[in-house]
């Protein structure tokens, strides 16, 4: 299994002003992953195809491969044409990894800033029909260009491990898998394993992280926690150093035989270089441990 690292990652440094793109590229490099994901926030590349060119460029020069995009995306609108146009804009970014010759996207499929009654499965199933139609559009487009696009247990209301299988199912697609990642199934407070278990026969990409946690009955005073579908917070942690059970999970990962990316996200209150180094050092001595 390769490691590697997403650029959100970093995004603190880059909104401060320390880091550009092109550092991130050789930071990543320098600093032992083997693979970057491009998710473009503090930065744009599909309407500035000169950066998005050297960004490609340098991360070939270092021997870094490019193993995943990712990027927001909403397939449920009220107008038809609002619908096509969200596939359009899609497209365009499909174009850009054909471009940069990165043969994996994630997705999303509704917005993730959604209020609490759009969280429910009522609103999933009464959307599912644009959610799957958007998916096969796009996957159909990506498919000339020998790209896997994916869906991730991300953003609330298809997060649950049964709502990604539902639309993995009814997509039907096979150049359309899942972005498996660890922990966000907390967001909705399901439990990690069960629902890690459930989505790694179709998984294409894995993102590991970590979590914080705390009940509904203990509020935080302060710090950068989140709310959970039921009412529970959950903070960003470096990985190693929170509540989630990364060991069992290694494990399970390991004996299913998935041998893709593994790309780590920190999105906690440390410092982000730091906490990104530590992330890669206990992931790699849990890979040395683990049989």
């Amino acid at each position: 299994m390769k490691i590697g690292l997403s650029t959100y990652s970093l995004l603190d440094a880059m909104n401060a002003g320390e880091m550009d793109i092109l550092d991130v590229v050789t930071w990543i490099k320098e600093t032992g992953f083997d693979h970057m994901e491009i998710v473009p926030y503090g930065f744009s590349l599909v309407d500035n195809l000169q950066l998005a060119d050297r960004v490609r460029d340098k991360a070939k020069e270092l021997g870094l491969d490019l193993s995943n995009y990712a990027l927001p995306a909403n397939f449920v609108h009220d107008t038809h044409e609002a619908f096509l146009a969200e596939v359009d804009r899609l497209k365009q970014h499909v174009d850009l990894l054909h471009r940069m010759g990165i043969k994996h996207m994630r997705h999303d499929v509704t917005l993730f800033t959604l209020p609490k009654e759009k969280r429910t499965i009522s609103y999933f199933e009464a959307n599912l029909d644009q959610i799957i139609e958007g998916s096969q559009l796009l996957a159909d487009y990506a498919k000339q260009f020998g790209i896997t696009t994916t869906i991730e247990n991300h953003g609330m209301t298809v997060q649950h491990s049964d709502r990604v299988l539902r639309v993995l199912e009814k997509v039907n697609r096979e150049n359309f898998k899942a972005t498996l990642d660890v922990g966000n199934f907390l967001c909705v407070d399901e439990d990690p394993l069960v629902g890690i278990k459930k989505l790694l026969p179709h998984a294409s990409l894995i993102h590991y992280k970590d979590f914080y946690r705390k009940p509904y009955y203990e509020p935080p005073v302060n710090g950068k926690w989140y709310d959970t579908a039921s009412g529970n917070y959950i903070r960003g942690a470096i990985v190693g150093q929170g509540d989630l059970n990364l060991v069992e999970t290694t494990k399970l990962i390991k004996q299913s035989e998935y041998d893709g990316y593994i790309t780590l996200e920190f999105e906690g209150m440390e410092e982000c270089r730091m906490a990104s180094r530590l992330g890669l050092e206990y992931l790699n001595h849990l890979c040395e441990i683990i049989e």
